[in-house]
């Protein structure tokens, strides 16, 4: 295997079918429980998907407010007391240096699940932050570990800190989804991550969540959510343009094309908050935007 499993990973890791306990062998690992046999693929990455459908129940309460006033949101700023320095750190393709100043920074033996980790590019910044960093992915070959989202292979209350960068429109049950990672991550523990909103349809999305979307998905899974934020830079023009609008165009030329719509945009926006006698930026970039990052944590 390219990537070495350690000690403490293997000590958490459960089978994804029955939760039972998962121990090494020579091929991958192995269940006693229900007698699974986990390999690892081509590129090292132990598969530890679900090998035959499995049932699970969710519930809902109707009728409840979703209180959105208890938070924060508007674009995110920069941590005035950030953790972790990032700053001679490359920062990855969808992660924001805003993001990037919430990180926390890990104590001695904690671990990070980056939920959704394709091509594991997201692994330099868990590491310098200091944690032992947890890759897992449904297709990417170069994730540490295959899993599926839905029921995912770790013990309860595994992770200090839980990251999932442009993945949730991608996930079929997101409420599913939710309910899993609030599990595997411990009590205070931070949870952050992108989502799209107003792009395109890419990559077989599910859903794309608006603000209230994502703040209700959220807090159905029991998570207490500190910033919604959506993005200034990425709107839903300059998304559509880039990824769906002009195939093959290069994004300079694409984003130049529409420029001339964006600024009348917001010409018209701000004038009708001046006619208003009131600022309506926040909701214009709210309204309009290509995507939105979340803070939130289990309390």
């Amino acid at each position: 295997m390219s990537y070495q499993i350690s000690t403490r990973i293997w000590k958490i890791l459960i089978c994804p079918q029955c939760n039972g306990k998962l121990t090494p062998t020579t091929s991958g690992a192995a269940c006693a429980q229900c007698q699974a046999i986990y390999t690892c693929n081509a590129d090292g990455a132990l598969d530890l998907r679900l090998q035959s459908p499995k049932k699970t129940s969710i519930e809902f309460e109707l009728g409840t407010a979703l209180a959105t006033e208890t938070v924060s949101i508007a674009p995110l700023t920069m941590n005035s007391a950030p953790a972790v320095d990032f700053t001679n750190v490359h920062v990855p393709h969808h992660l924001s240096r805003e993001l990037l100043s919430y990180f926390p920074k890990a104590s001695p033996g904690s671990l990070m699940l980056d939920l959704g980790c394709g091509r594991s590019i997201h692994q330099e910044v868990g590491e310098h932050a200091g944690f032992e960093w947890v890759g897992i992915d449904y297709n990417s070959p170069q994730a540490p570990f295959l899993a599926d989202a839905h029921s995912l292979p770790f013990e309860s209350n595994s992770f200090d800190f839980i990251s999932s960068i442009a993945v949730l429109e991608h996930i079929r049950f997101p409420f599913v989804m939710m309910r899993e990672a609030y599990r595997v991550l411990k009590t205070g523990g931070r949870f952050l991550g992108t989502v799209a909103f107003l792009e395109p349809f890419h990559g077989d999305s599910f859903y794309h969540h608006s603000h209230l979307g994502l703040l209700n998905m959220l807090r159905y899974g029991g998570f207490q959510v500190e910033r919604i934020a959506p993005s200034a830079q990425w709107s839903g023009l300059t998304a559509q343009a880039s990824m769906a609008l002009f195939p093959l165009m290069p994004r300079p030329l694409a984003q130049a094309i529409i420029r001339p719509v964006e600024w009348l945009h917001k010409f018209w926006w701000w004038a009708g908050g001046l006619v208003a006698r009131q600022s309506k930026e926040i909701t214009r970039i709210r309204n309009t935007t290509g995507g939105f990052a979340f803070i939130a944590s289990k309390q």
